[in-house]
């Protein structure tokens, strides 16, 4: 680009300085838009096909302590899976190091899990001494 010239006289003019800032505001909120939408789908850890439920959200002080039981029956404590053997000395650990009421715990598992499953690794919770424990569900609507 260069000077423009007027057609009434021979002067140049000065080039115009001026930034156009319209792409830049577009490619932003397209950059914004994608975060936003993929931002959620990042939050998941273990995939697990949770149950529904009417009851409403706790609330949520210190990060909880998640375990997860998935479809096949595998163990997970905060995404690290853990055999069943090795999950009471886990537990032991969490509780030593919780204080005096302990961590909370989240118990998510598989919907099609057998229920005496769950209690083992639900009994397994409280006899390490941590007895805030919530069961994760996903809110479900009324049948």
């Amino acid at each position: 680009m260069g000077p423009i010239q007027s057609a009434r006289s021979g002067r140049k003019r000065a080039p115009m300085a001026e930034i156009n800032v319209t792409p830049l505001v577009d490619v932003m909120l397209v950059l914004l838009i994608i975060f936003m939408v993929t931002a959620p789908l990042l939050v998941a850890g273990v995939p697990i096909n949770l149950p529904d439920s009417r009851a409403k959200a706790l609330d949520q002080g210190d990060k909880p302590v998640q375990v997860s039981l998935d479809a096949d029956g595998k163990l997970f404590v905060d995404e690290a899976e853990i055999s069943a053997a090795d999950l009471p000395a886990r537990l032991a650990e969490i509780a030593a190091k919780g204080g005096a009421q302990g961590p909370q715990v989240y118990l998510r598992a598989d919907r099609g899990l057998d229920y005496g499953e769950v209690m083992r690794v639900m009994g397994e919770i409280n006899r390490a001494g941590l007895n805030r424990v919530a069961l994760v569900t996903t809110e479900g609507t009324e049948r």
